[in-house]
Parts: C-alpha cells; sequence; structure tokens
C-alpha cells in the first residue's frame, strides 16, 4: 500500500532532514514511525501526503508516485495531522458535509457521520461551531473528516496529542478494526506503550535516519519498545 524507496530531502538551508529512508506499509498494517524530536518523522510524512517536494527518491500509494499521480493518490489516502486546520466558520455537520462534497461521497455519508460521531460521542456537538470545539473535539472530528471517503491509507501525525484515555481507547479501537478491514495505518507518535501495543510493525528515525525498521516483536525481542528508543535515540 506505501512503499517509500531511497527518499532524502536537504531543506534551502543545507540542513538535510531524511537520508535513505525505505520503509513498506502492507495491506492491514498498523505501523508506527517513532522518533525524537527533529528526527524527521514530519519531513517524511509530509513527503507522504505531497505535502514536501522531496529532493529524491521515490513515493508510491498503491502503486502511484506521489507526485506524478497526486490526484489520485489523494483520492486513497485520508492525513490527519497534530494540529488539524478546520473551517472555524463552520459547524461540525458543515464541515463534515463538505468535505464529503471533496471526495463526492453519496448517501453513504450520512450513516458514516452517524457511527462515528456516535463512536466519539460528539453527536450532539455537530451542530455547534467549530471555533467552540476543544482541541480534544476538533481531534475527533478530523478523525472523521478522514473516514469519510473509505480511505485505504490513513496517515496520522501524533493522533493522540489532547485527547482524554477514553478517546485515546476508542481511537485505538477504531484503528484495530480499520486495519482488519484492510485499511493501512502510518501514524507518528511519542506514546511508545500505545505503538508497542497496537502496532504490528515500527520504525525508528534518529537523526534523519531509519535505525530499526520491522515487527515489533522481531525487534523488541525481550526488551520494551522504550528500552529500544533509548538505546538508539535517547
Amino acid at each position: 500500500m506505501l512503499e517509500i524507496k531511497d527518499l532524502n530531502h536537504t531543506y534551502q538551508d543545507g540542513k538535510v532532514a531524511i537520508k535513505n529512508i525505505n520503509l513498506t506499509v502492507e495491506n492491514g498494517d498498523i505501523f508506527g514511525f517513532v522518533g525524537p524530536n527533529g528526527a524527521g518523522k514530519s519531513t517524511t510524512i509530509k513527503a507522504i501526503v505531497g505535502i514536501l517536494p522531496y529532493t529524491s527518491g521515490s513515493i508510491l500509494v498503491n502503486g502511484k508516485d506521489v507526485l506524478r499521480d497526486s490526484l489520485e493518490v489523494k483520492k486513497e489516502i485520508a492525513y490527519i495531522p497534530d494540529n488539524p486546520d478546520l473551517y472555524e466558520g463552520l459547524t461540525g455537520i458543515q464541515y463534515l458535509n463538505f468535505i464529503a462534497d471533496v471526495y463526492n461521497v453519496g448517501e453513504v455519508r450520512e450513516e458514516l457521520i452517524n457511527k462515528y460521531a456516535s463512536l466519539f460521542e460528539i453527536k450532539d456537538d455537530l451542530l455547534k461551531l467549530i471555533k467552540s470545539y476543544s482541541h480534544g473535539m476538533r481531534q475527533k472530528l478530523a478523525i472523521i473528516s478522514a473516514l469519510i471517503h473509505k480511505p485505504k491509507l490513513i496517515i496520522m501525525d501524533e493522533p493522540f496529542v489532547g485527547l482524554d484515555p477514553k478517546a485515546t481507547f476508542q481511537i485505538k479501537e477504531l484503528l484495530k478494526e480499520l486495519s482488519e478491514e484492510g485499511c493501512s495505518i502510518f501514524f507518528s507518535s511519542h506514546v511508545l506503550e500505545v505503538v508497542e501495543k497496537l502496532c504490528n510493525k515500527v520504525a525508528i528515525i534518529s537523526n534523519g535516519e531509519i535505525k530499526v525498521n520491522g515487527r515489533v516483536e522481531d525487534i523488541i525481542g525481550n526488551e520494551s519498545l522504550e528500552d529500544l528508543f533509548m538505546e538508539i535515540a535517547g
């Protein structure tokens, strides 16, 4: 579903952000992407979703190049940033219908909106203006909007930031459900315990380079992911 080959990016000031990144995410994978601040996680994610025109290498989503076939790729993915920008002058339901219109989602939108809004317990809040939402509510709305068109690949940058324990649990269960249906999830997180328990694969990036990459149980062995992370990037 996602194949990154020899990805490199150097900023205009000469700073090397990422070096020779190689990653593969298969159908149904929940792939954790971890590393210290400034390691290159967000740069990699922005390259994957087509925001950042990287220096060299290639990124394929379902066999399509994210730069050459950007529109087709965007139809198949969903991107949830750590601090989503939402149209604050709209109500929650207006925003969700707008996103559904962008993706040409038909009548099924109502079913999906009701399902996810009920799951996250914000159904009654959808009639309120987004500018009145807390960070957690905005995050939930962003996640619902990302799922409306049933993406094949979900990219998330720190999805659990600002969420209470109940919402975090709900999202973890939802990601498991989506994975079982064949959807692929790739997300960065500083919450190593969640990554260890939720993901079947993980990569650790440090100083712009992948230090470890593979199945969680193969990588950590008798250690914890936290122990391994501290050995590599601590």
